[in-house]
């Protein structure tokens, strides 16, 4: 490969800060820039998840560092980033990935429930993106990924509140972009479409489920996580130096077709 293109996709001597990374998507993007070069931040609430997260991707050649806090917690979040600032080096590189899903019907959806939600899927993004972003702009230079999904733009039944908050993450993205943009920053969305993962194991054997999602799909297959991989680098790197407010469907077409 040309080394002036590699040297586009390369994030080695970067940091880069991914949140609910000790299992799932945000585990797998961890890993992904990891092996392009950046030292990678784990973060959970479950310190013995994340170091056993942190172990398995340092197992893999990867230098982490694991810092377990509270995503929801707007004081916890700010002495985090203070301290990995101070402590790791500045955050080059941030993925806005915790997040949670509960069912119900809208009728019956538990109050409890929908602030959890938002609090995890919306407030999460704010709180982190301001508190990485306060740190960015002074040095001109920054990546910020908020992982969104196909439910940003799509709805499906009983996940109505799911939707409402990513289809609120995908605005707040464009928001970011808007007035961190001439400061230096990239701020995009990556939005994964239906992935075989630990929370999506029920929806994988459930035969009719599987049946109409791969119909539905015009790769006609659920996605594996490797494939959210490179389009996680490609926001983090150079390479998308000009990309701004943009979201990315990493989703085999789904959001392409009726």
């Amino acid at each position: 490969m040309n080394p002036q293109i590699q040297s586009l996709f390369d994030l080695s001597g970067r940091v880069a800060l991914v949140t609910g990374s000790s299992a799932g998507i945000g585990h797998t993007l961890a890993r992904g820039l990891a092996a392009a070069g950046a030292k990678v931040i784990v973060n959970g609430r479950d310190a013995g998840k994340l170091h056993e997260a942190a172990a398995r991707l340092r197992d893999q050649g990867a230098t982490v560092v694991t810092a377990a806090f509270d995503v929801t917690d707007a004081e916890a979040v700010d002495a985090a980033v203070l301290r990995l600032e101070a402590e790791v080096g500045a955050i080059d590189i941030l993925v806005n990935n915790a997040g949670v899903q509960r069912r119900a019907p809208l009728e019956d959806f538990p109050r409890a429930q929908w602030r959890e939600l938002m609090q995890t899927n919306l407030d999460s993004v704010f709180y982190v993106g301001q508190a990485v972003a306060r740190a960015m702009i002074p040095r001109r230079r920054g990546k910020i990924i908020n992982v969104c999904s196909v439910q940003s733009e799509l709805g499906r039944p009983s996940i109505a509140p799911y939707a409402a908050s990513k289809g609120a993450v995908k605005m707040l993205t464009k928001g970011m972009a808007i007035d961190w943009g001439p400061h230096g920053l990239q701020v995009n969305g990556l939005g994964p479409g239906y992935f075989e993962t630990e929370l999506t194991e029920a929806l994988v054997k459930n035969e009719e489920f599987t049946r109409w999602l791969v119909g539905r799909t015009p790769s006609r297959r659920w996605g594996d996580v490797d494939d959210l991989i490179g389009a996680a680098v490609f926001l983090a790197s150079d390479a998308s130096n000009f990309v701004n407010g943009h979201v990315l469907y990493v989703d085999g077409g789904v959001t392409a077709t009726l």
